[in-house]
């Protein structure tokens, strides 16, 4: 059985929005063991609104299967119970320095570091 990876993108319907509203790429972040294991994973909402945060990680068009230039928004760190996914993974996985770049911006949006 397969299960979500880290550093995927994929589809997923947000809670407390409604039903009707729109899903959204999300990237996940777990540890892969955790993805397998646990019946919910932790992503990071993406944007196609390209805003300059210090805790936003832009991700080119074709990074992790995306079909246009994207933000993915670090300080909105979400658990999601896996029947929020819809689709995925886009296409296998971000580059490795990318996802360091969103560990620094996630440790970023929580304090860790400046």
């Amino acid at each position: 059985m397969s299960y979500p990876q880290r550093g995927e993108i994929y589809l997923v319907t947000l809670p407390g929005h409604p039903e009707d509203s729109k899903a959204r790429p999300a990237l996940v972040v777990s540890l892969d063991v955790r993805n397998r294991l646990a019946n919910d994973i932790i992503v990071i909402p993406i944007s196609a609104t390209t805003r300059m945060s210090p805790t936003h990680v832009e991700l080119h068009k074709g990074e992790g299967g995306l079909d246009q230039t994207s933000m993915a928004k670090c300080e909105q760190i979400s658990t999601l119970d896996k029947s929020f996914l819809i689709r995925g993974p886009f296409s296998g996985t971000i580059r490795p320095s990318k996802m360091a770049e969103v560990e620094m911006a996630i440790k970023r949006a929580i304090g860790i570091i400046e």
